[in-house]
């Protein structure tokens, strides 16, 4: 059965990368693998970032790509990954890649490597949304406790048209009762507030998929949870 909701938007904020993505371990771990030679234990994170930055600018652009896929993408093999350092250049990985999954480490790459470069890469657009969700019901609001990630993109996607892309592309599990997907749609997201029948909500996703809201208050849909397998 679908609950239904009022959406009110609280925020939209277009955004170019995604706050403390990187962390000190990752910078580390990426001058590693640039062969970097200085003792990185000594640095502190303002230097590691720059010493990245640094290191990264001295390769090629497409061998400064593959050092930080190879870093993102443990599960990707080596030829996948030379093919893809080369694409990123002309490509938006972070909206084109296949599997969804991947999409908030590609954006997060393409921040730091157009940070190396000064915008050789493509500029990834994000958007930082905070909702305000409201129900009838105090029940209505389980769905998010069940499962939260499904709930929300679900919700987001019925505020949208039915030619709006993330309904053609992703009908069935918009519709259906399993959206392993949905992490891939919205990459970051947690509730803020609950006030019984009203809940606040913050996330991070593409502007790919949420540009329909930067124009809009409000609106109502509905949505519903996974169920178990």
């Amino acid at each position: 059965m679908q609950a239904k909701f009022t959406v009110q938007i609280d925020s939209f904020q277009k955004i170019s990368k995604i706050p403390n993505a990187w962390s000190v371990n990752d910078y580390k771990a990426l001058l590693t693998l640039m062969d970097f030679d200085d003792d990185v234990d000594a640095m502190d994170a303002a230097e590691l970032r720059e010493m990245c930055v640094m290191s990264l600018n001295d390769l090629e652009p497409a061998d400064a790509a593959k050092a930080v896929l190879t870093h993102l993408f443990p599960e990707l093999a080596t030829g996948k990954i030379d093919q893809i350092s080369h694409d990123m250049l002309d490509d938006r990985s972070w909206e084109e890649y296949p599997d969804c999954l991947f999409h908030e480490r590609f954006f997060s790459a393409y921040a730091l490597l157009r940070e190396a470069f000064n915008g050789t890469f493509a500029k990834p657009t994000g958007v930082e949304l905070a909702i305000t969700v409201a129900a009838d019901h105090d029940e209505d609001m389980a769905i998010f406790d069940e499962s939260l990630h499904s709930s929300i993109v679900r919700l987001l996607a019925n505020g949208q048209g039915d030619d709006a892309l993330i309904n053609r592309l992703y009908e069935d599990q918009i519709k259906g009762t399993h959206f392993p997907e949905a992490p891939g749609l919205v990459w970051q997201l947690k509730q803020v507030a609950d006030e019984g029948t009203t809940r606040q909500f913050s996330l991070v996703s593409s502007y790919f998929w949420m540009e329909n809201f930067e124009q809009v208050e409000s609106f109502e849909a509905e949505s519903h949870a996974d169920e178990e397998e």
